[in-house]
Parts: C-alpha cells; sequence; structure tokens
C-alpha cells in the first residue's frame, strides 16, 4: 500500500518519481519515499548560512585556488576524531574566555585599588587609573 502526504507533493522524490514508468514509481512504499527522501536530503550539503568561496586566477598559471569559509548547523555524523578536535576546541574557547574575564577582573580590582587610594608600591604605577580619569 502506498500514501502520499500533502507535504511530499511538490518534494524531490516526487520529482525523481515523475521520470519513472508509472507502474514503478507507484511500487515504492511510504517507508521507500521517506529514505529516497532522507537520501536526498542529506545531500542538500551546498546550503549554508555563511558561504564565502573567493577565486584567486593568477596570470600565467594554468591553476586557478580557491578558498572556502562555511558557517551553519552541522548535520552530518562526526566522526570521533572530529569529536575530540571539537571538544578540544570548545575547551580551549572556556579557557581564553575565562582567562578575558580574569583579565577583566584584575582591572577592576586595580581600579578600584586605585580610587580607593590604596597604594602598594610607592612611586610606581601602570598608568591604567590615570588613562581611566582621563575619559572622565
Amino acid at each position: 500500500m502506498t500514501r502520499i502526504k500533502t507535504a511530499d507533493k511538490n518534494s524531490k522524490v516526487n520529482q525523481l518519481l515523475s521520470g519513472m514508468e508509472r507502474s514503478v514509481a507507484e511500487s515504492f512504499t511510504y517507508k521507500q519515499r521517506k529514505a529516497l527522501q532522507k537520501s536526498m536530503t542529506t545531500q542538500d550539503w551546498r546550503s549554508h548560512n555563511i558561504d564565502f568561496r573567493p577565486t584567486l586566477a593568477l596570470p600565467f598559471l594554468p591553476w586557478s585556488f580557491y578558498l572556502v569559509f562555511l558557517g551553519g548547523v552541522n548535520r552530518r555524523e562526526l566522526l570521533p576524531t572530529e569529536r575530540f578536535i571539537a571538544f578540544t576546541m570548545f575547551l580551549l574557547l572556556i579557557f581564553f574566555m575565562g582567562l578575558f574575564i580574569f583579565g577583566i577582573f584584575l582591572v577592576f580590582i586595580y581600579l578600584v585599588k586605585s580610587w580607593l587610594g590604596i597604594d602598594f608600591f610607592p612611586n610606581e604605577s601602570l598608568g591604567i587609573w590615570d588613562k581611566f580619569k582621563s575619559y572622565f
């Protein structure tokens, strides 16, 4: 028994099946149509939110070079090495964000110390307080 949903009427699968002999196209079950649809949509990797592909053609050379920068939601399964790299990059991102926030915190503490007039090393200054005061 075959059943066709209304959402499938304009799908790529129906375009594919319309090119077949009618008896062959009608022999596909609903599950087979869904499997075809899934197979065809997983190959739809050309649509990205960010798709920047500049090409550099150098004179007097038979080759042209290109740079690809893509961005978007990853819809494919990651390999174990890709998962490890992604996890490592996530940890590095968290580490550097922590360092940045810690640095901002230290500058804030230094400004509060200078505002209160606390001077640990007489006649020595980083100049941050003077620069900060010049803005106000």
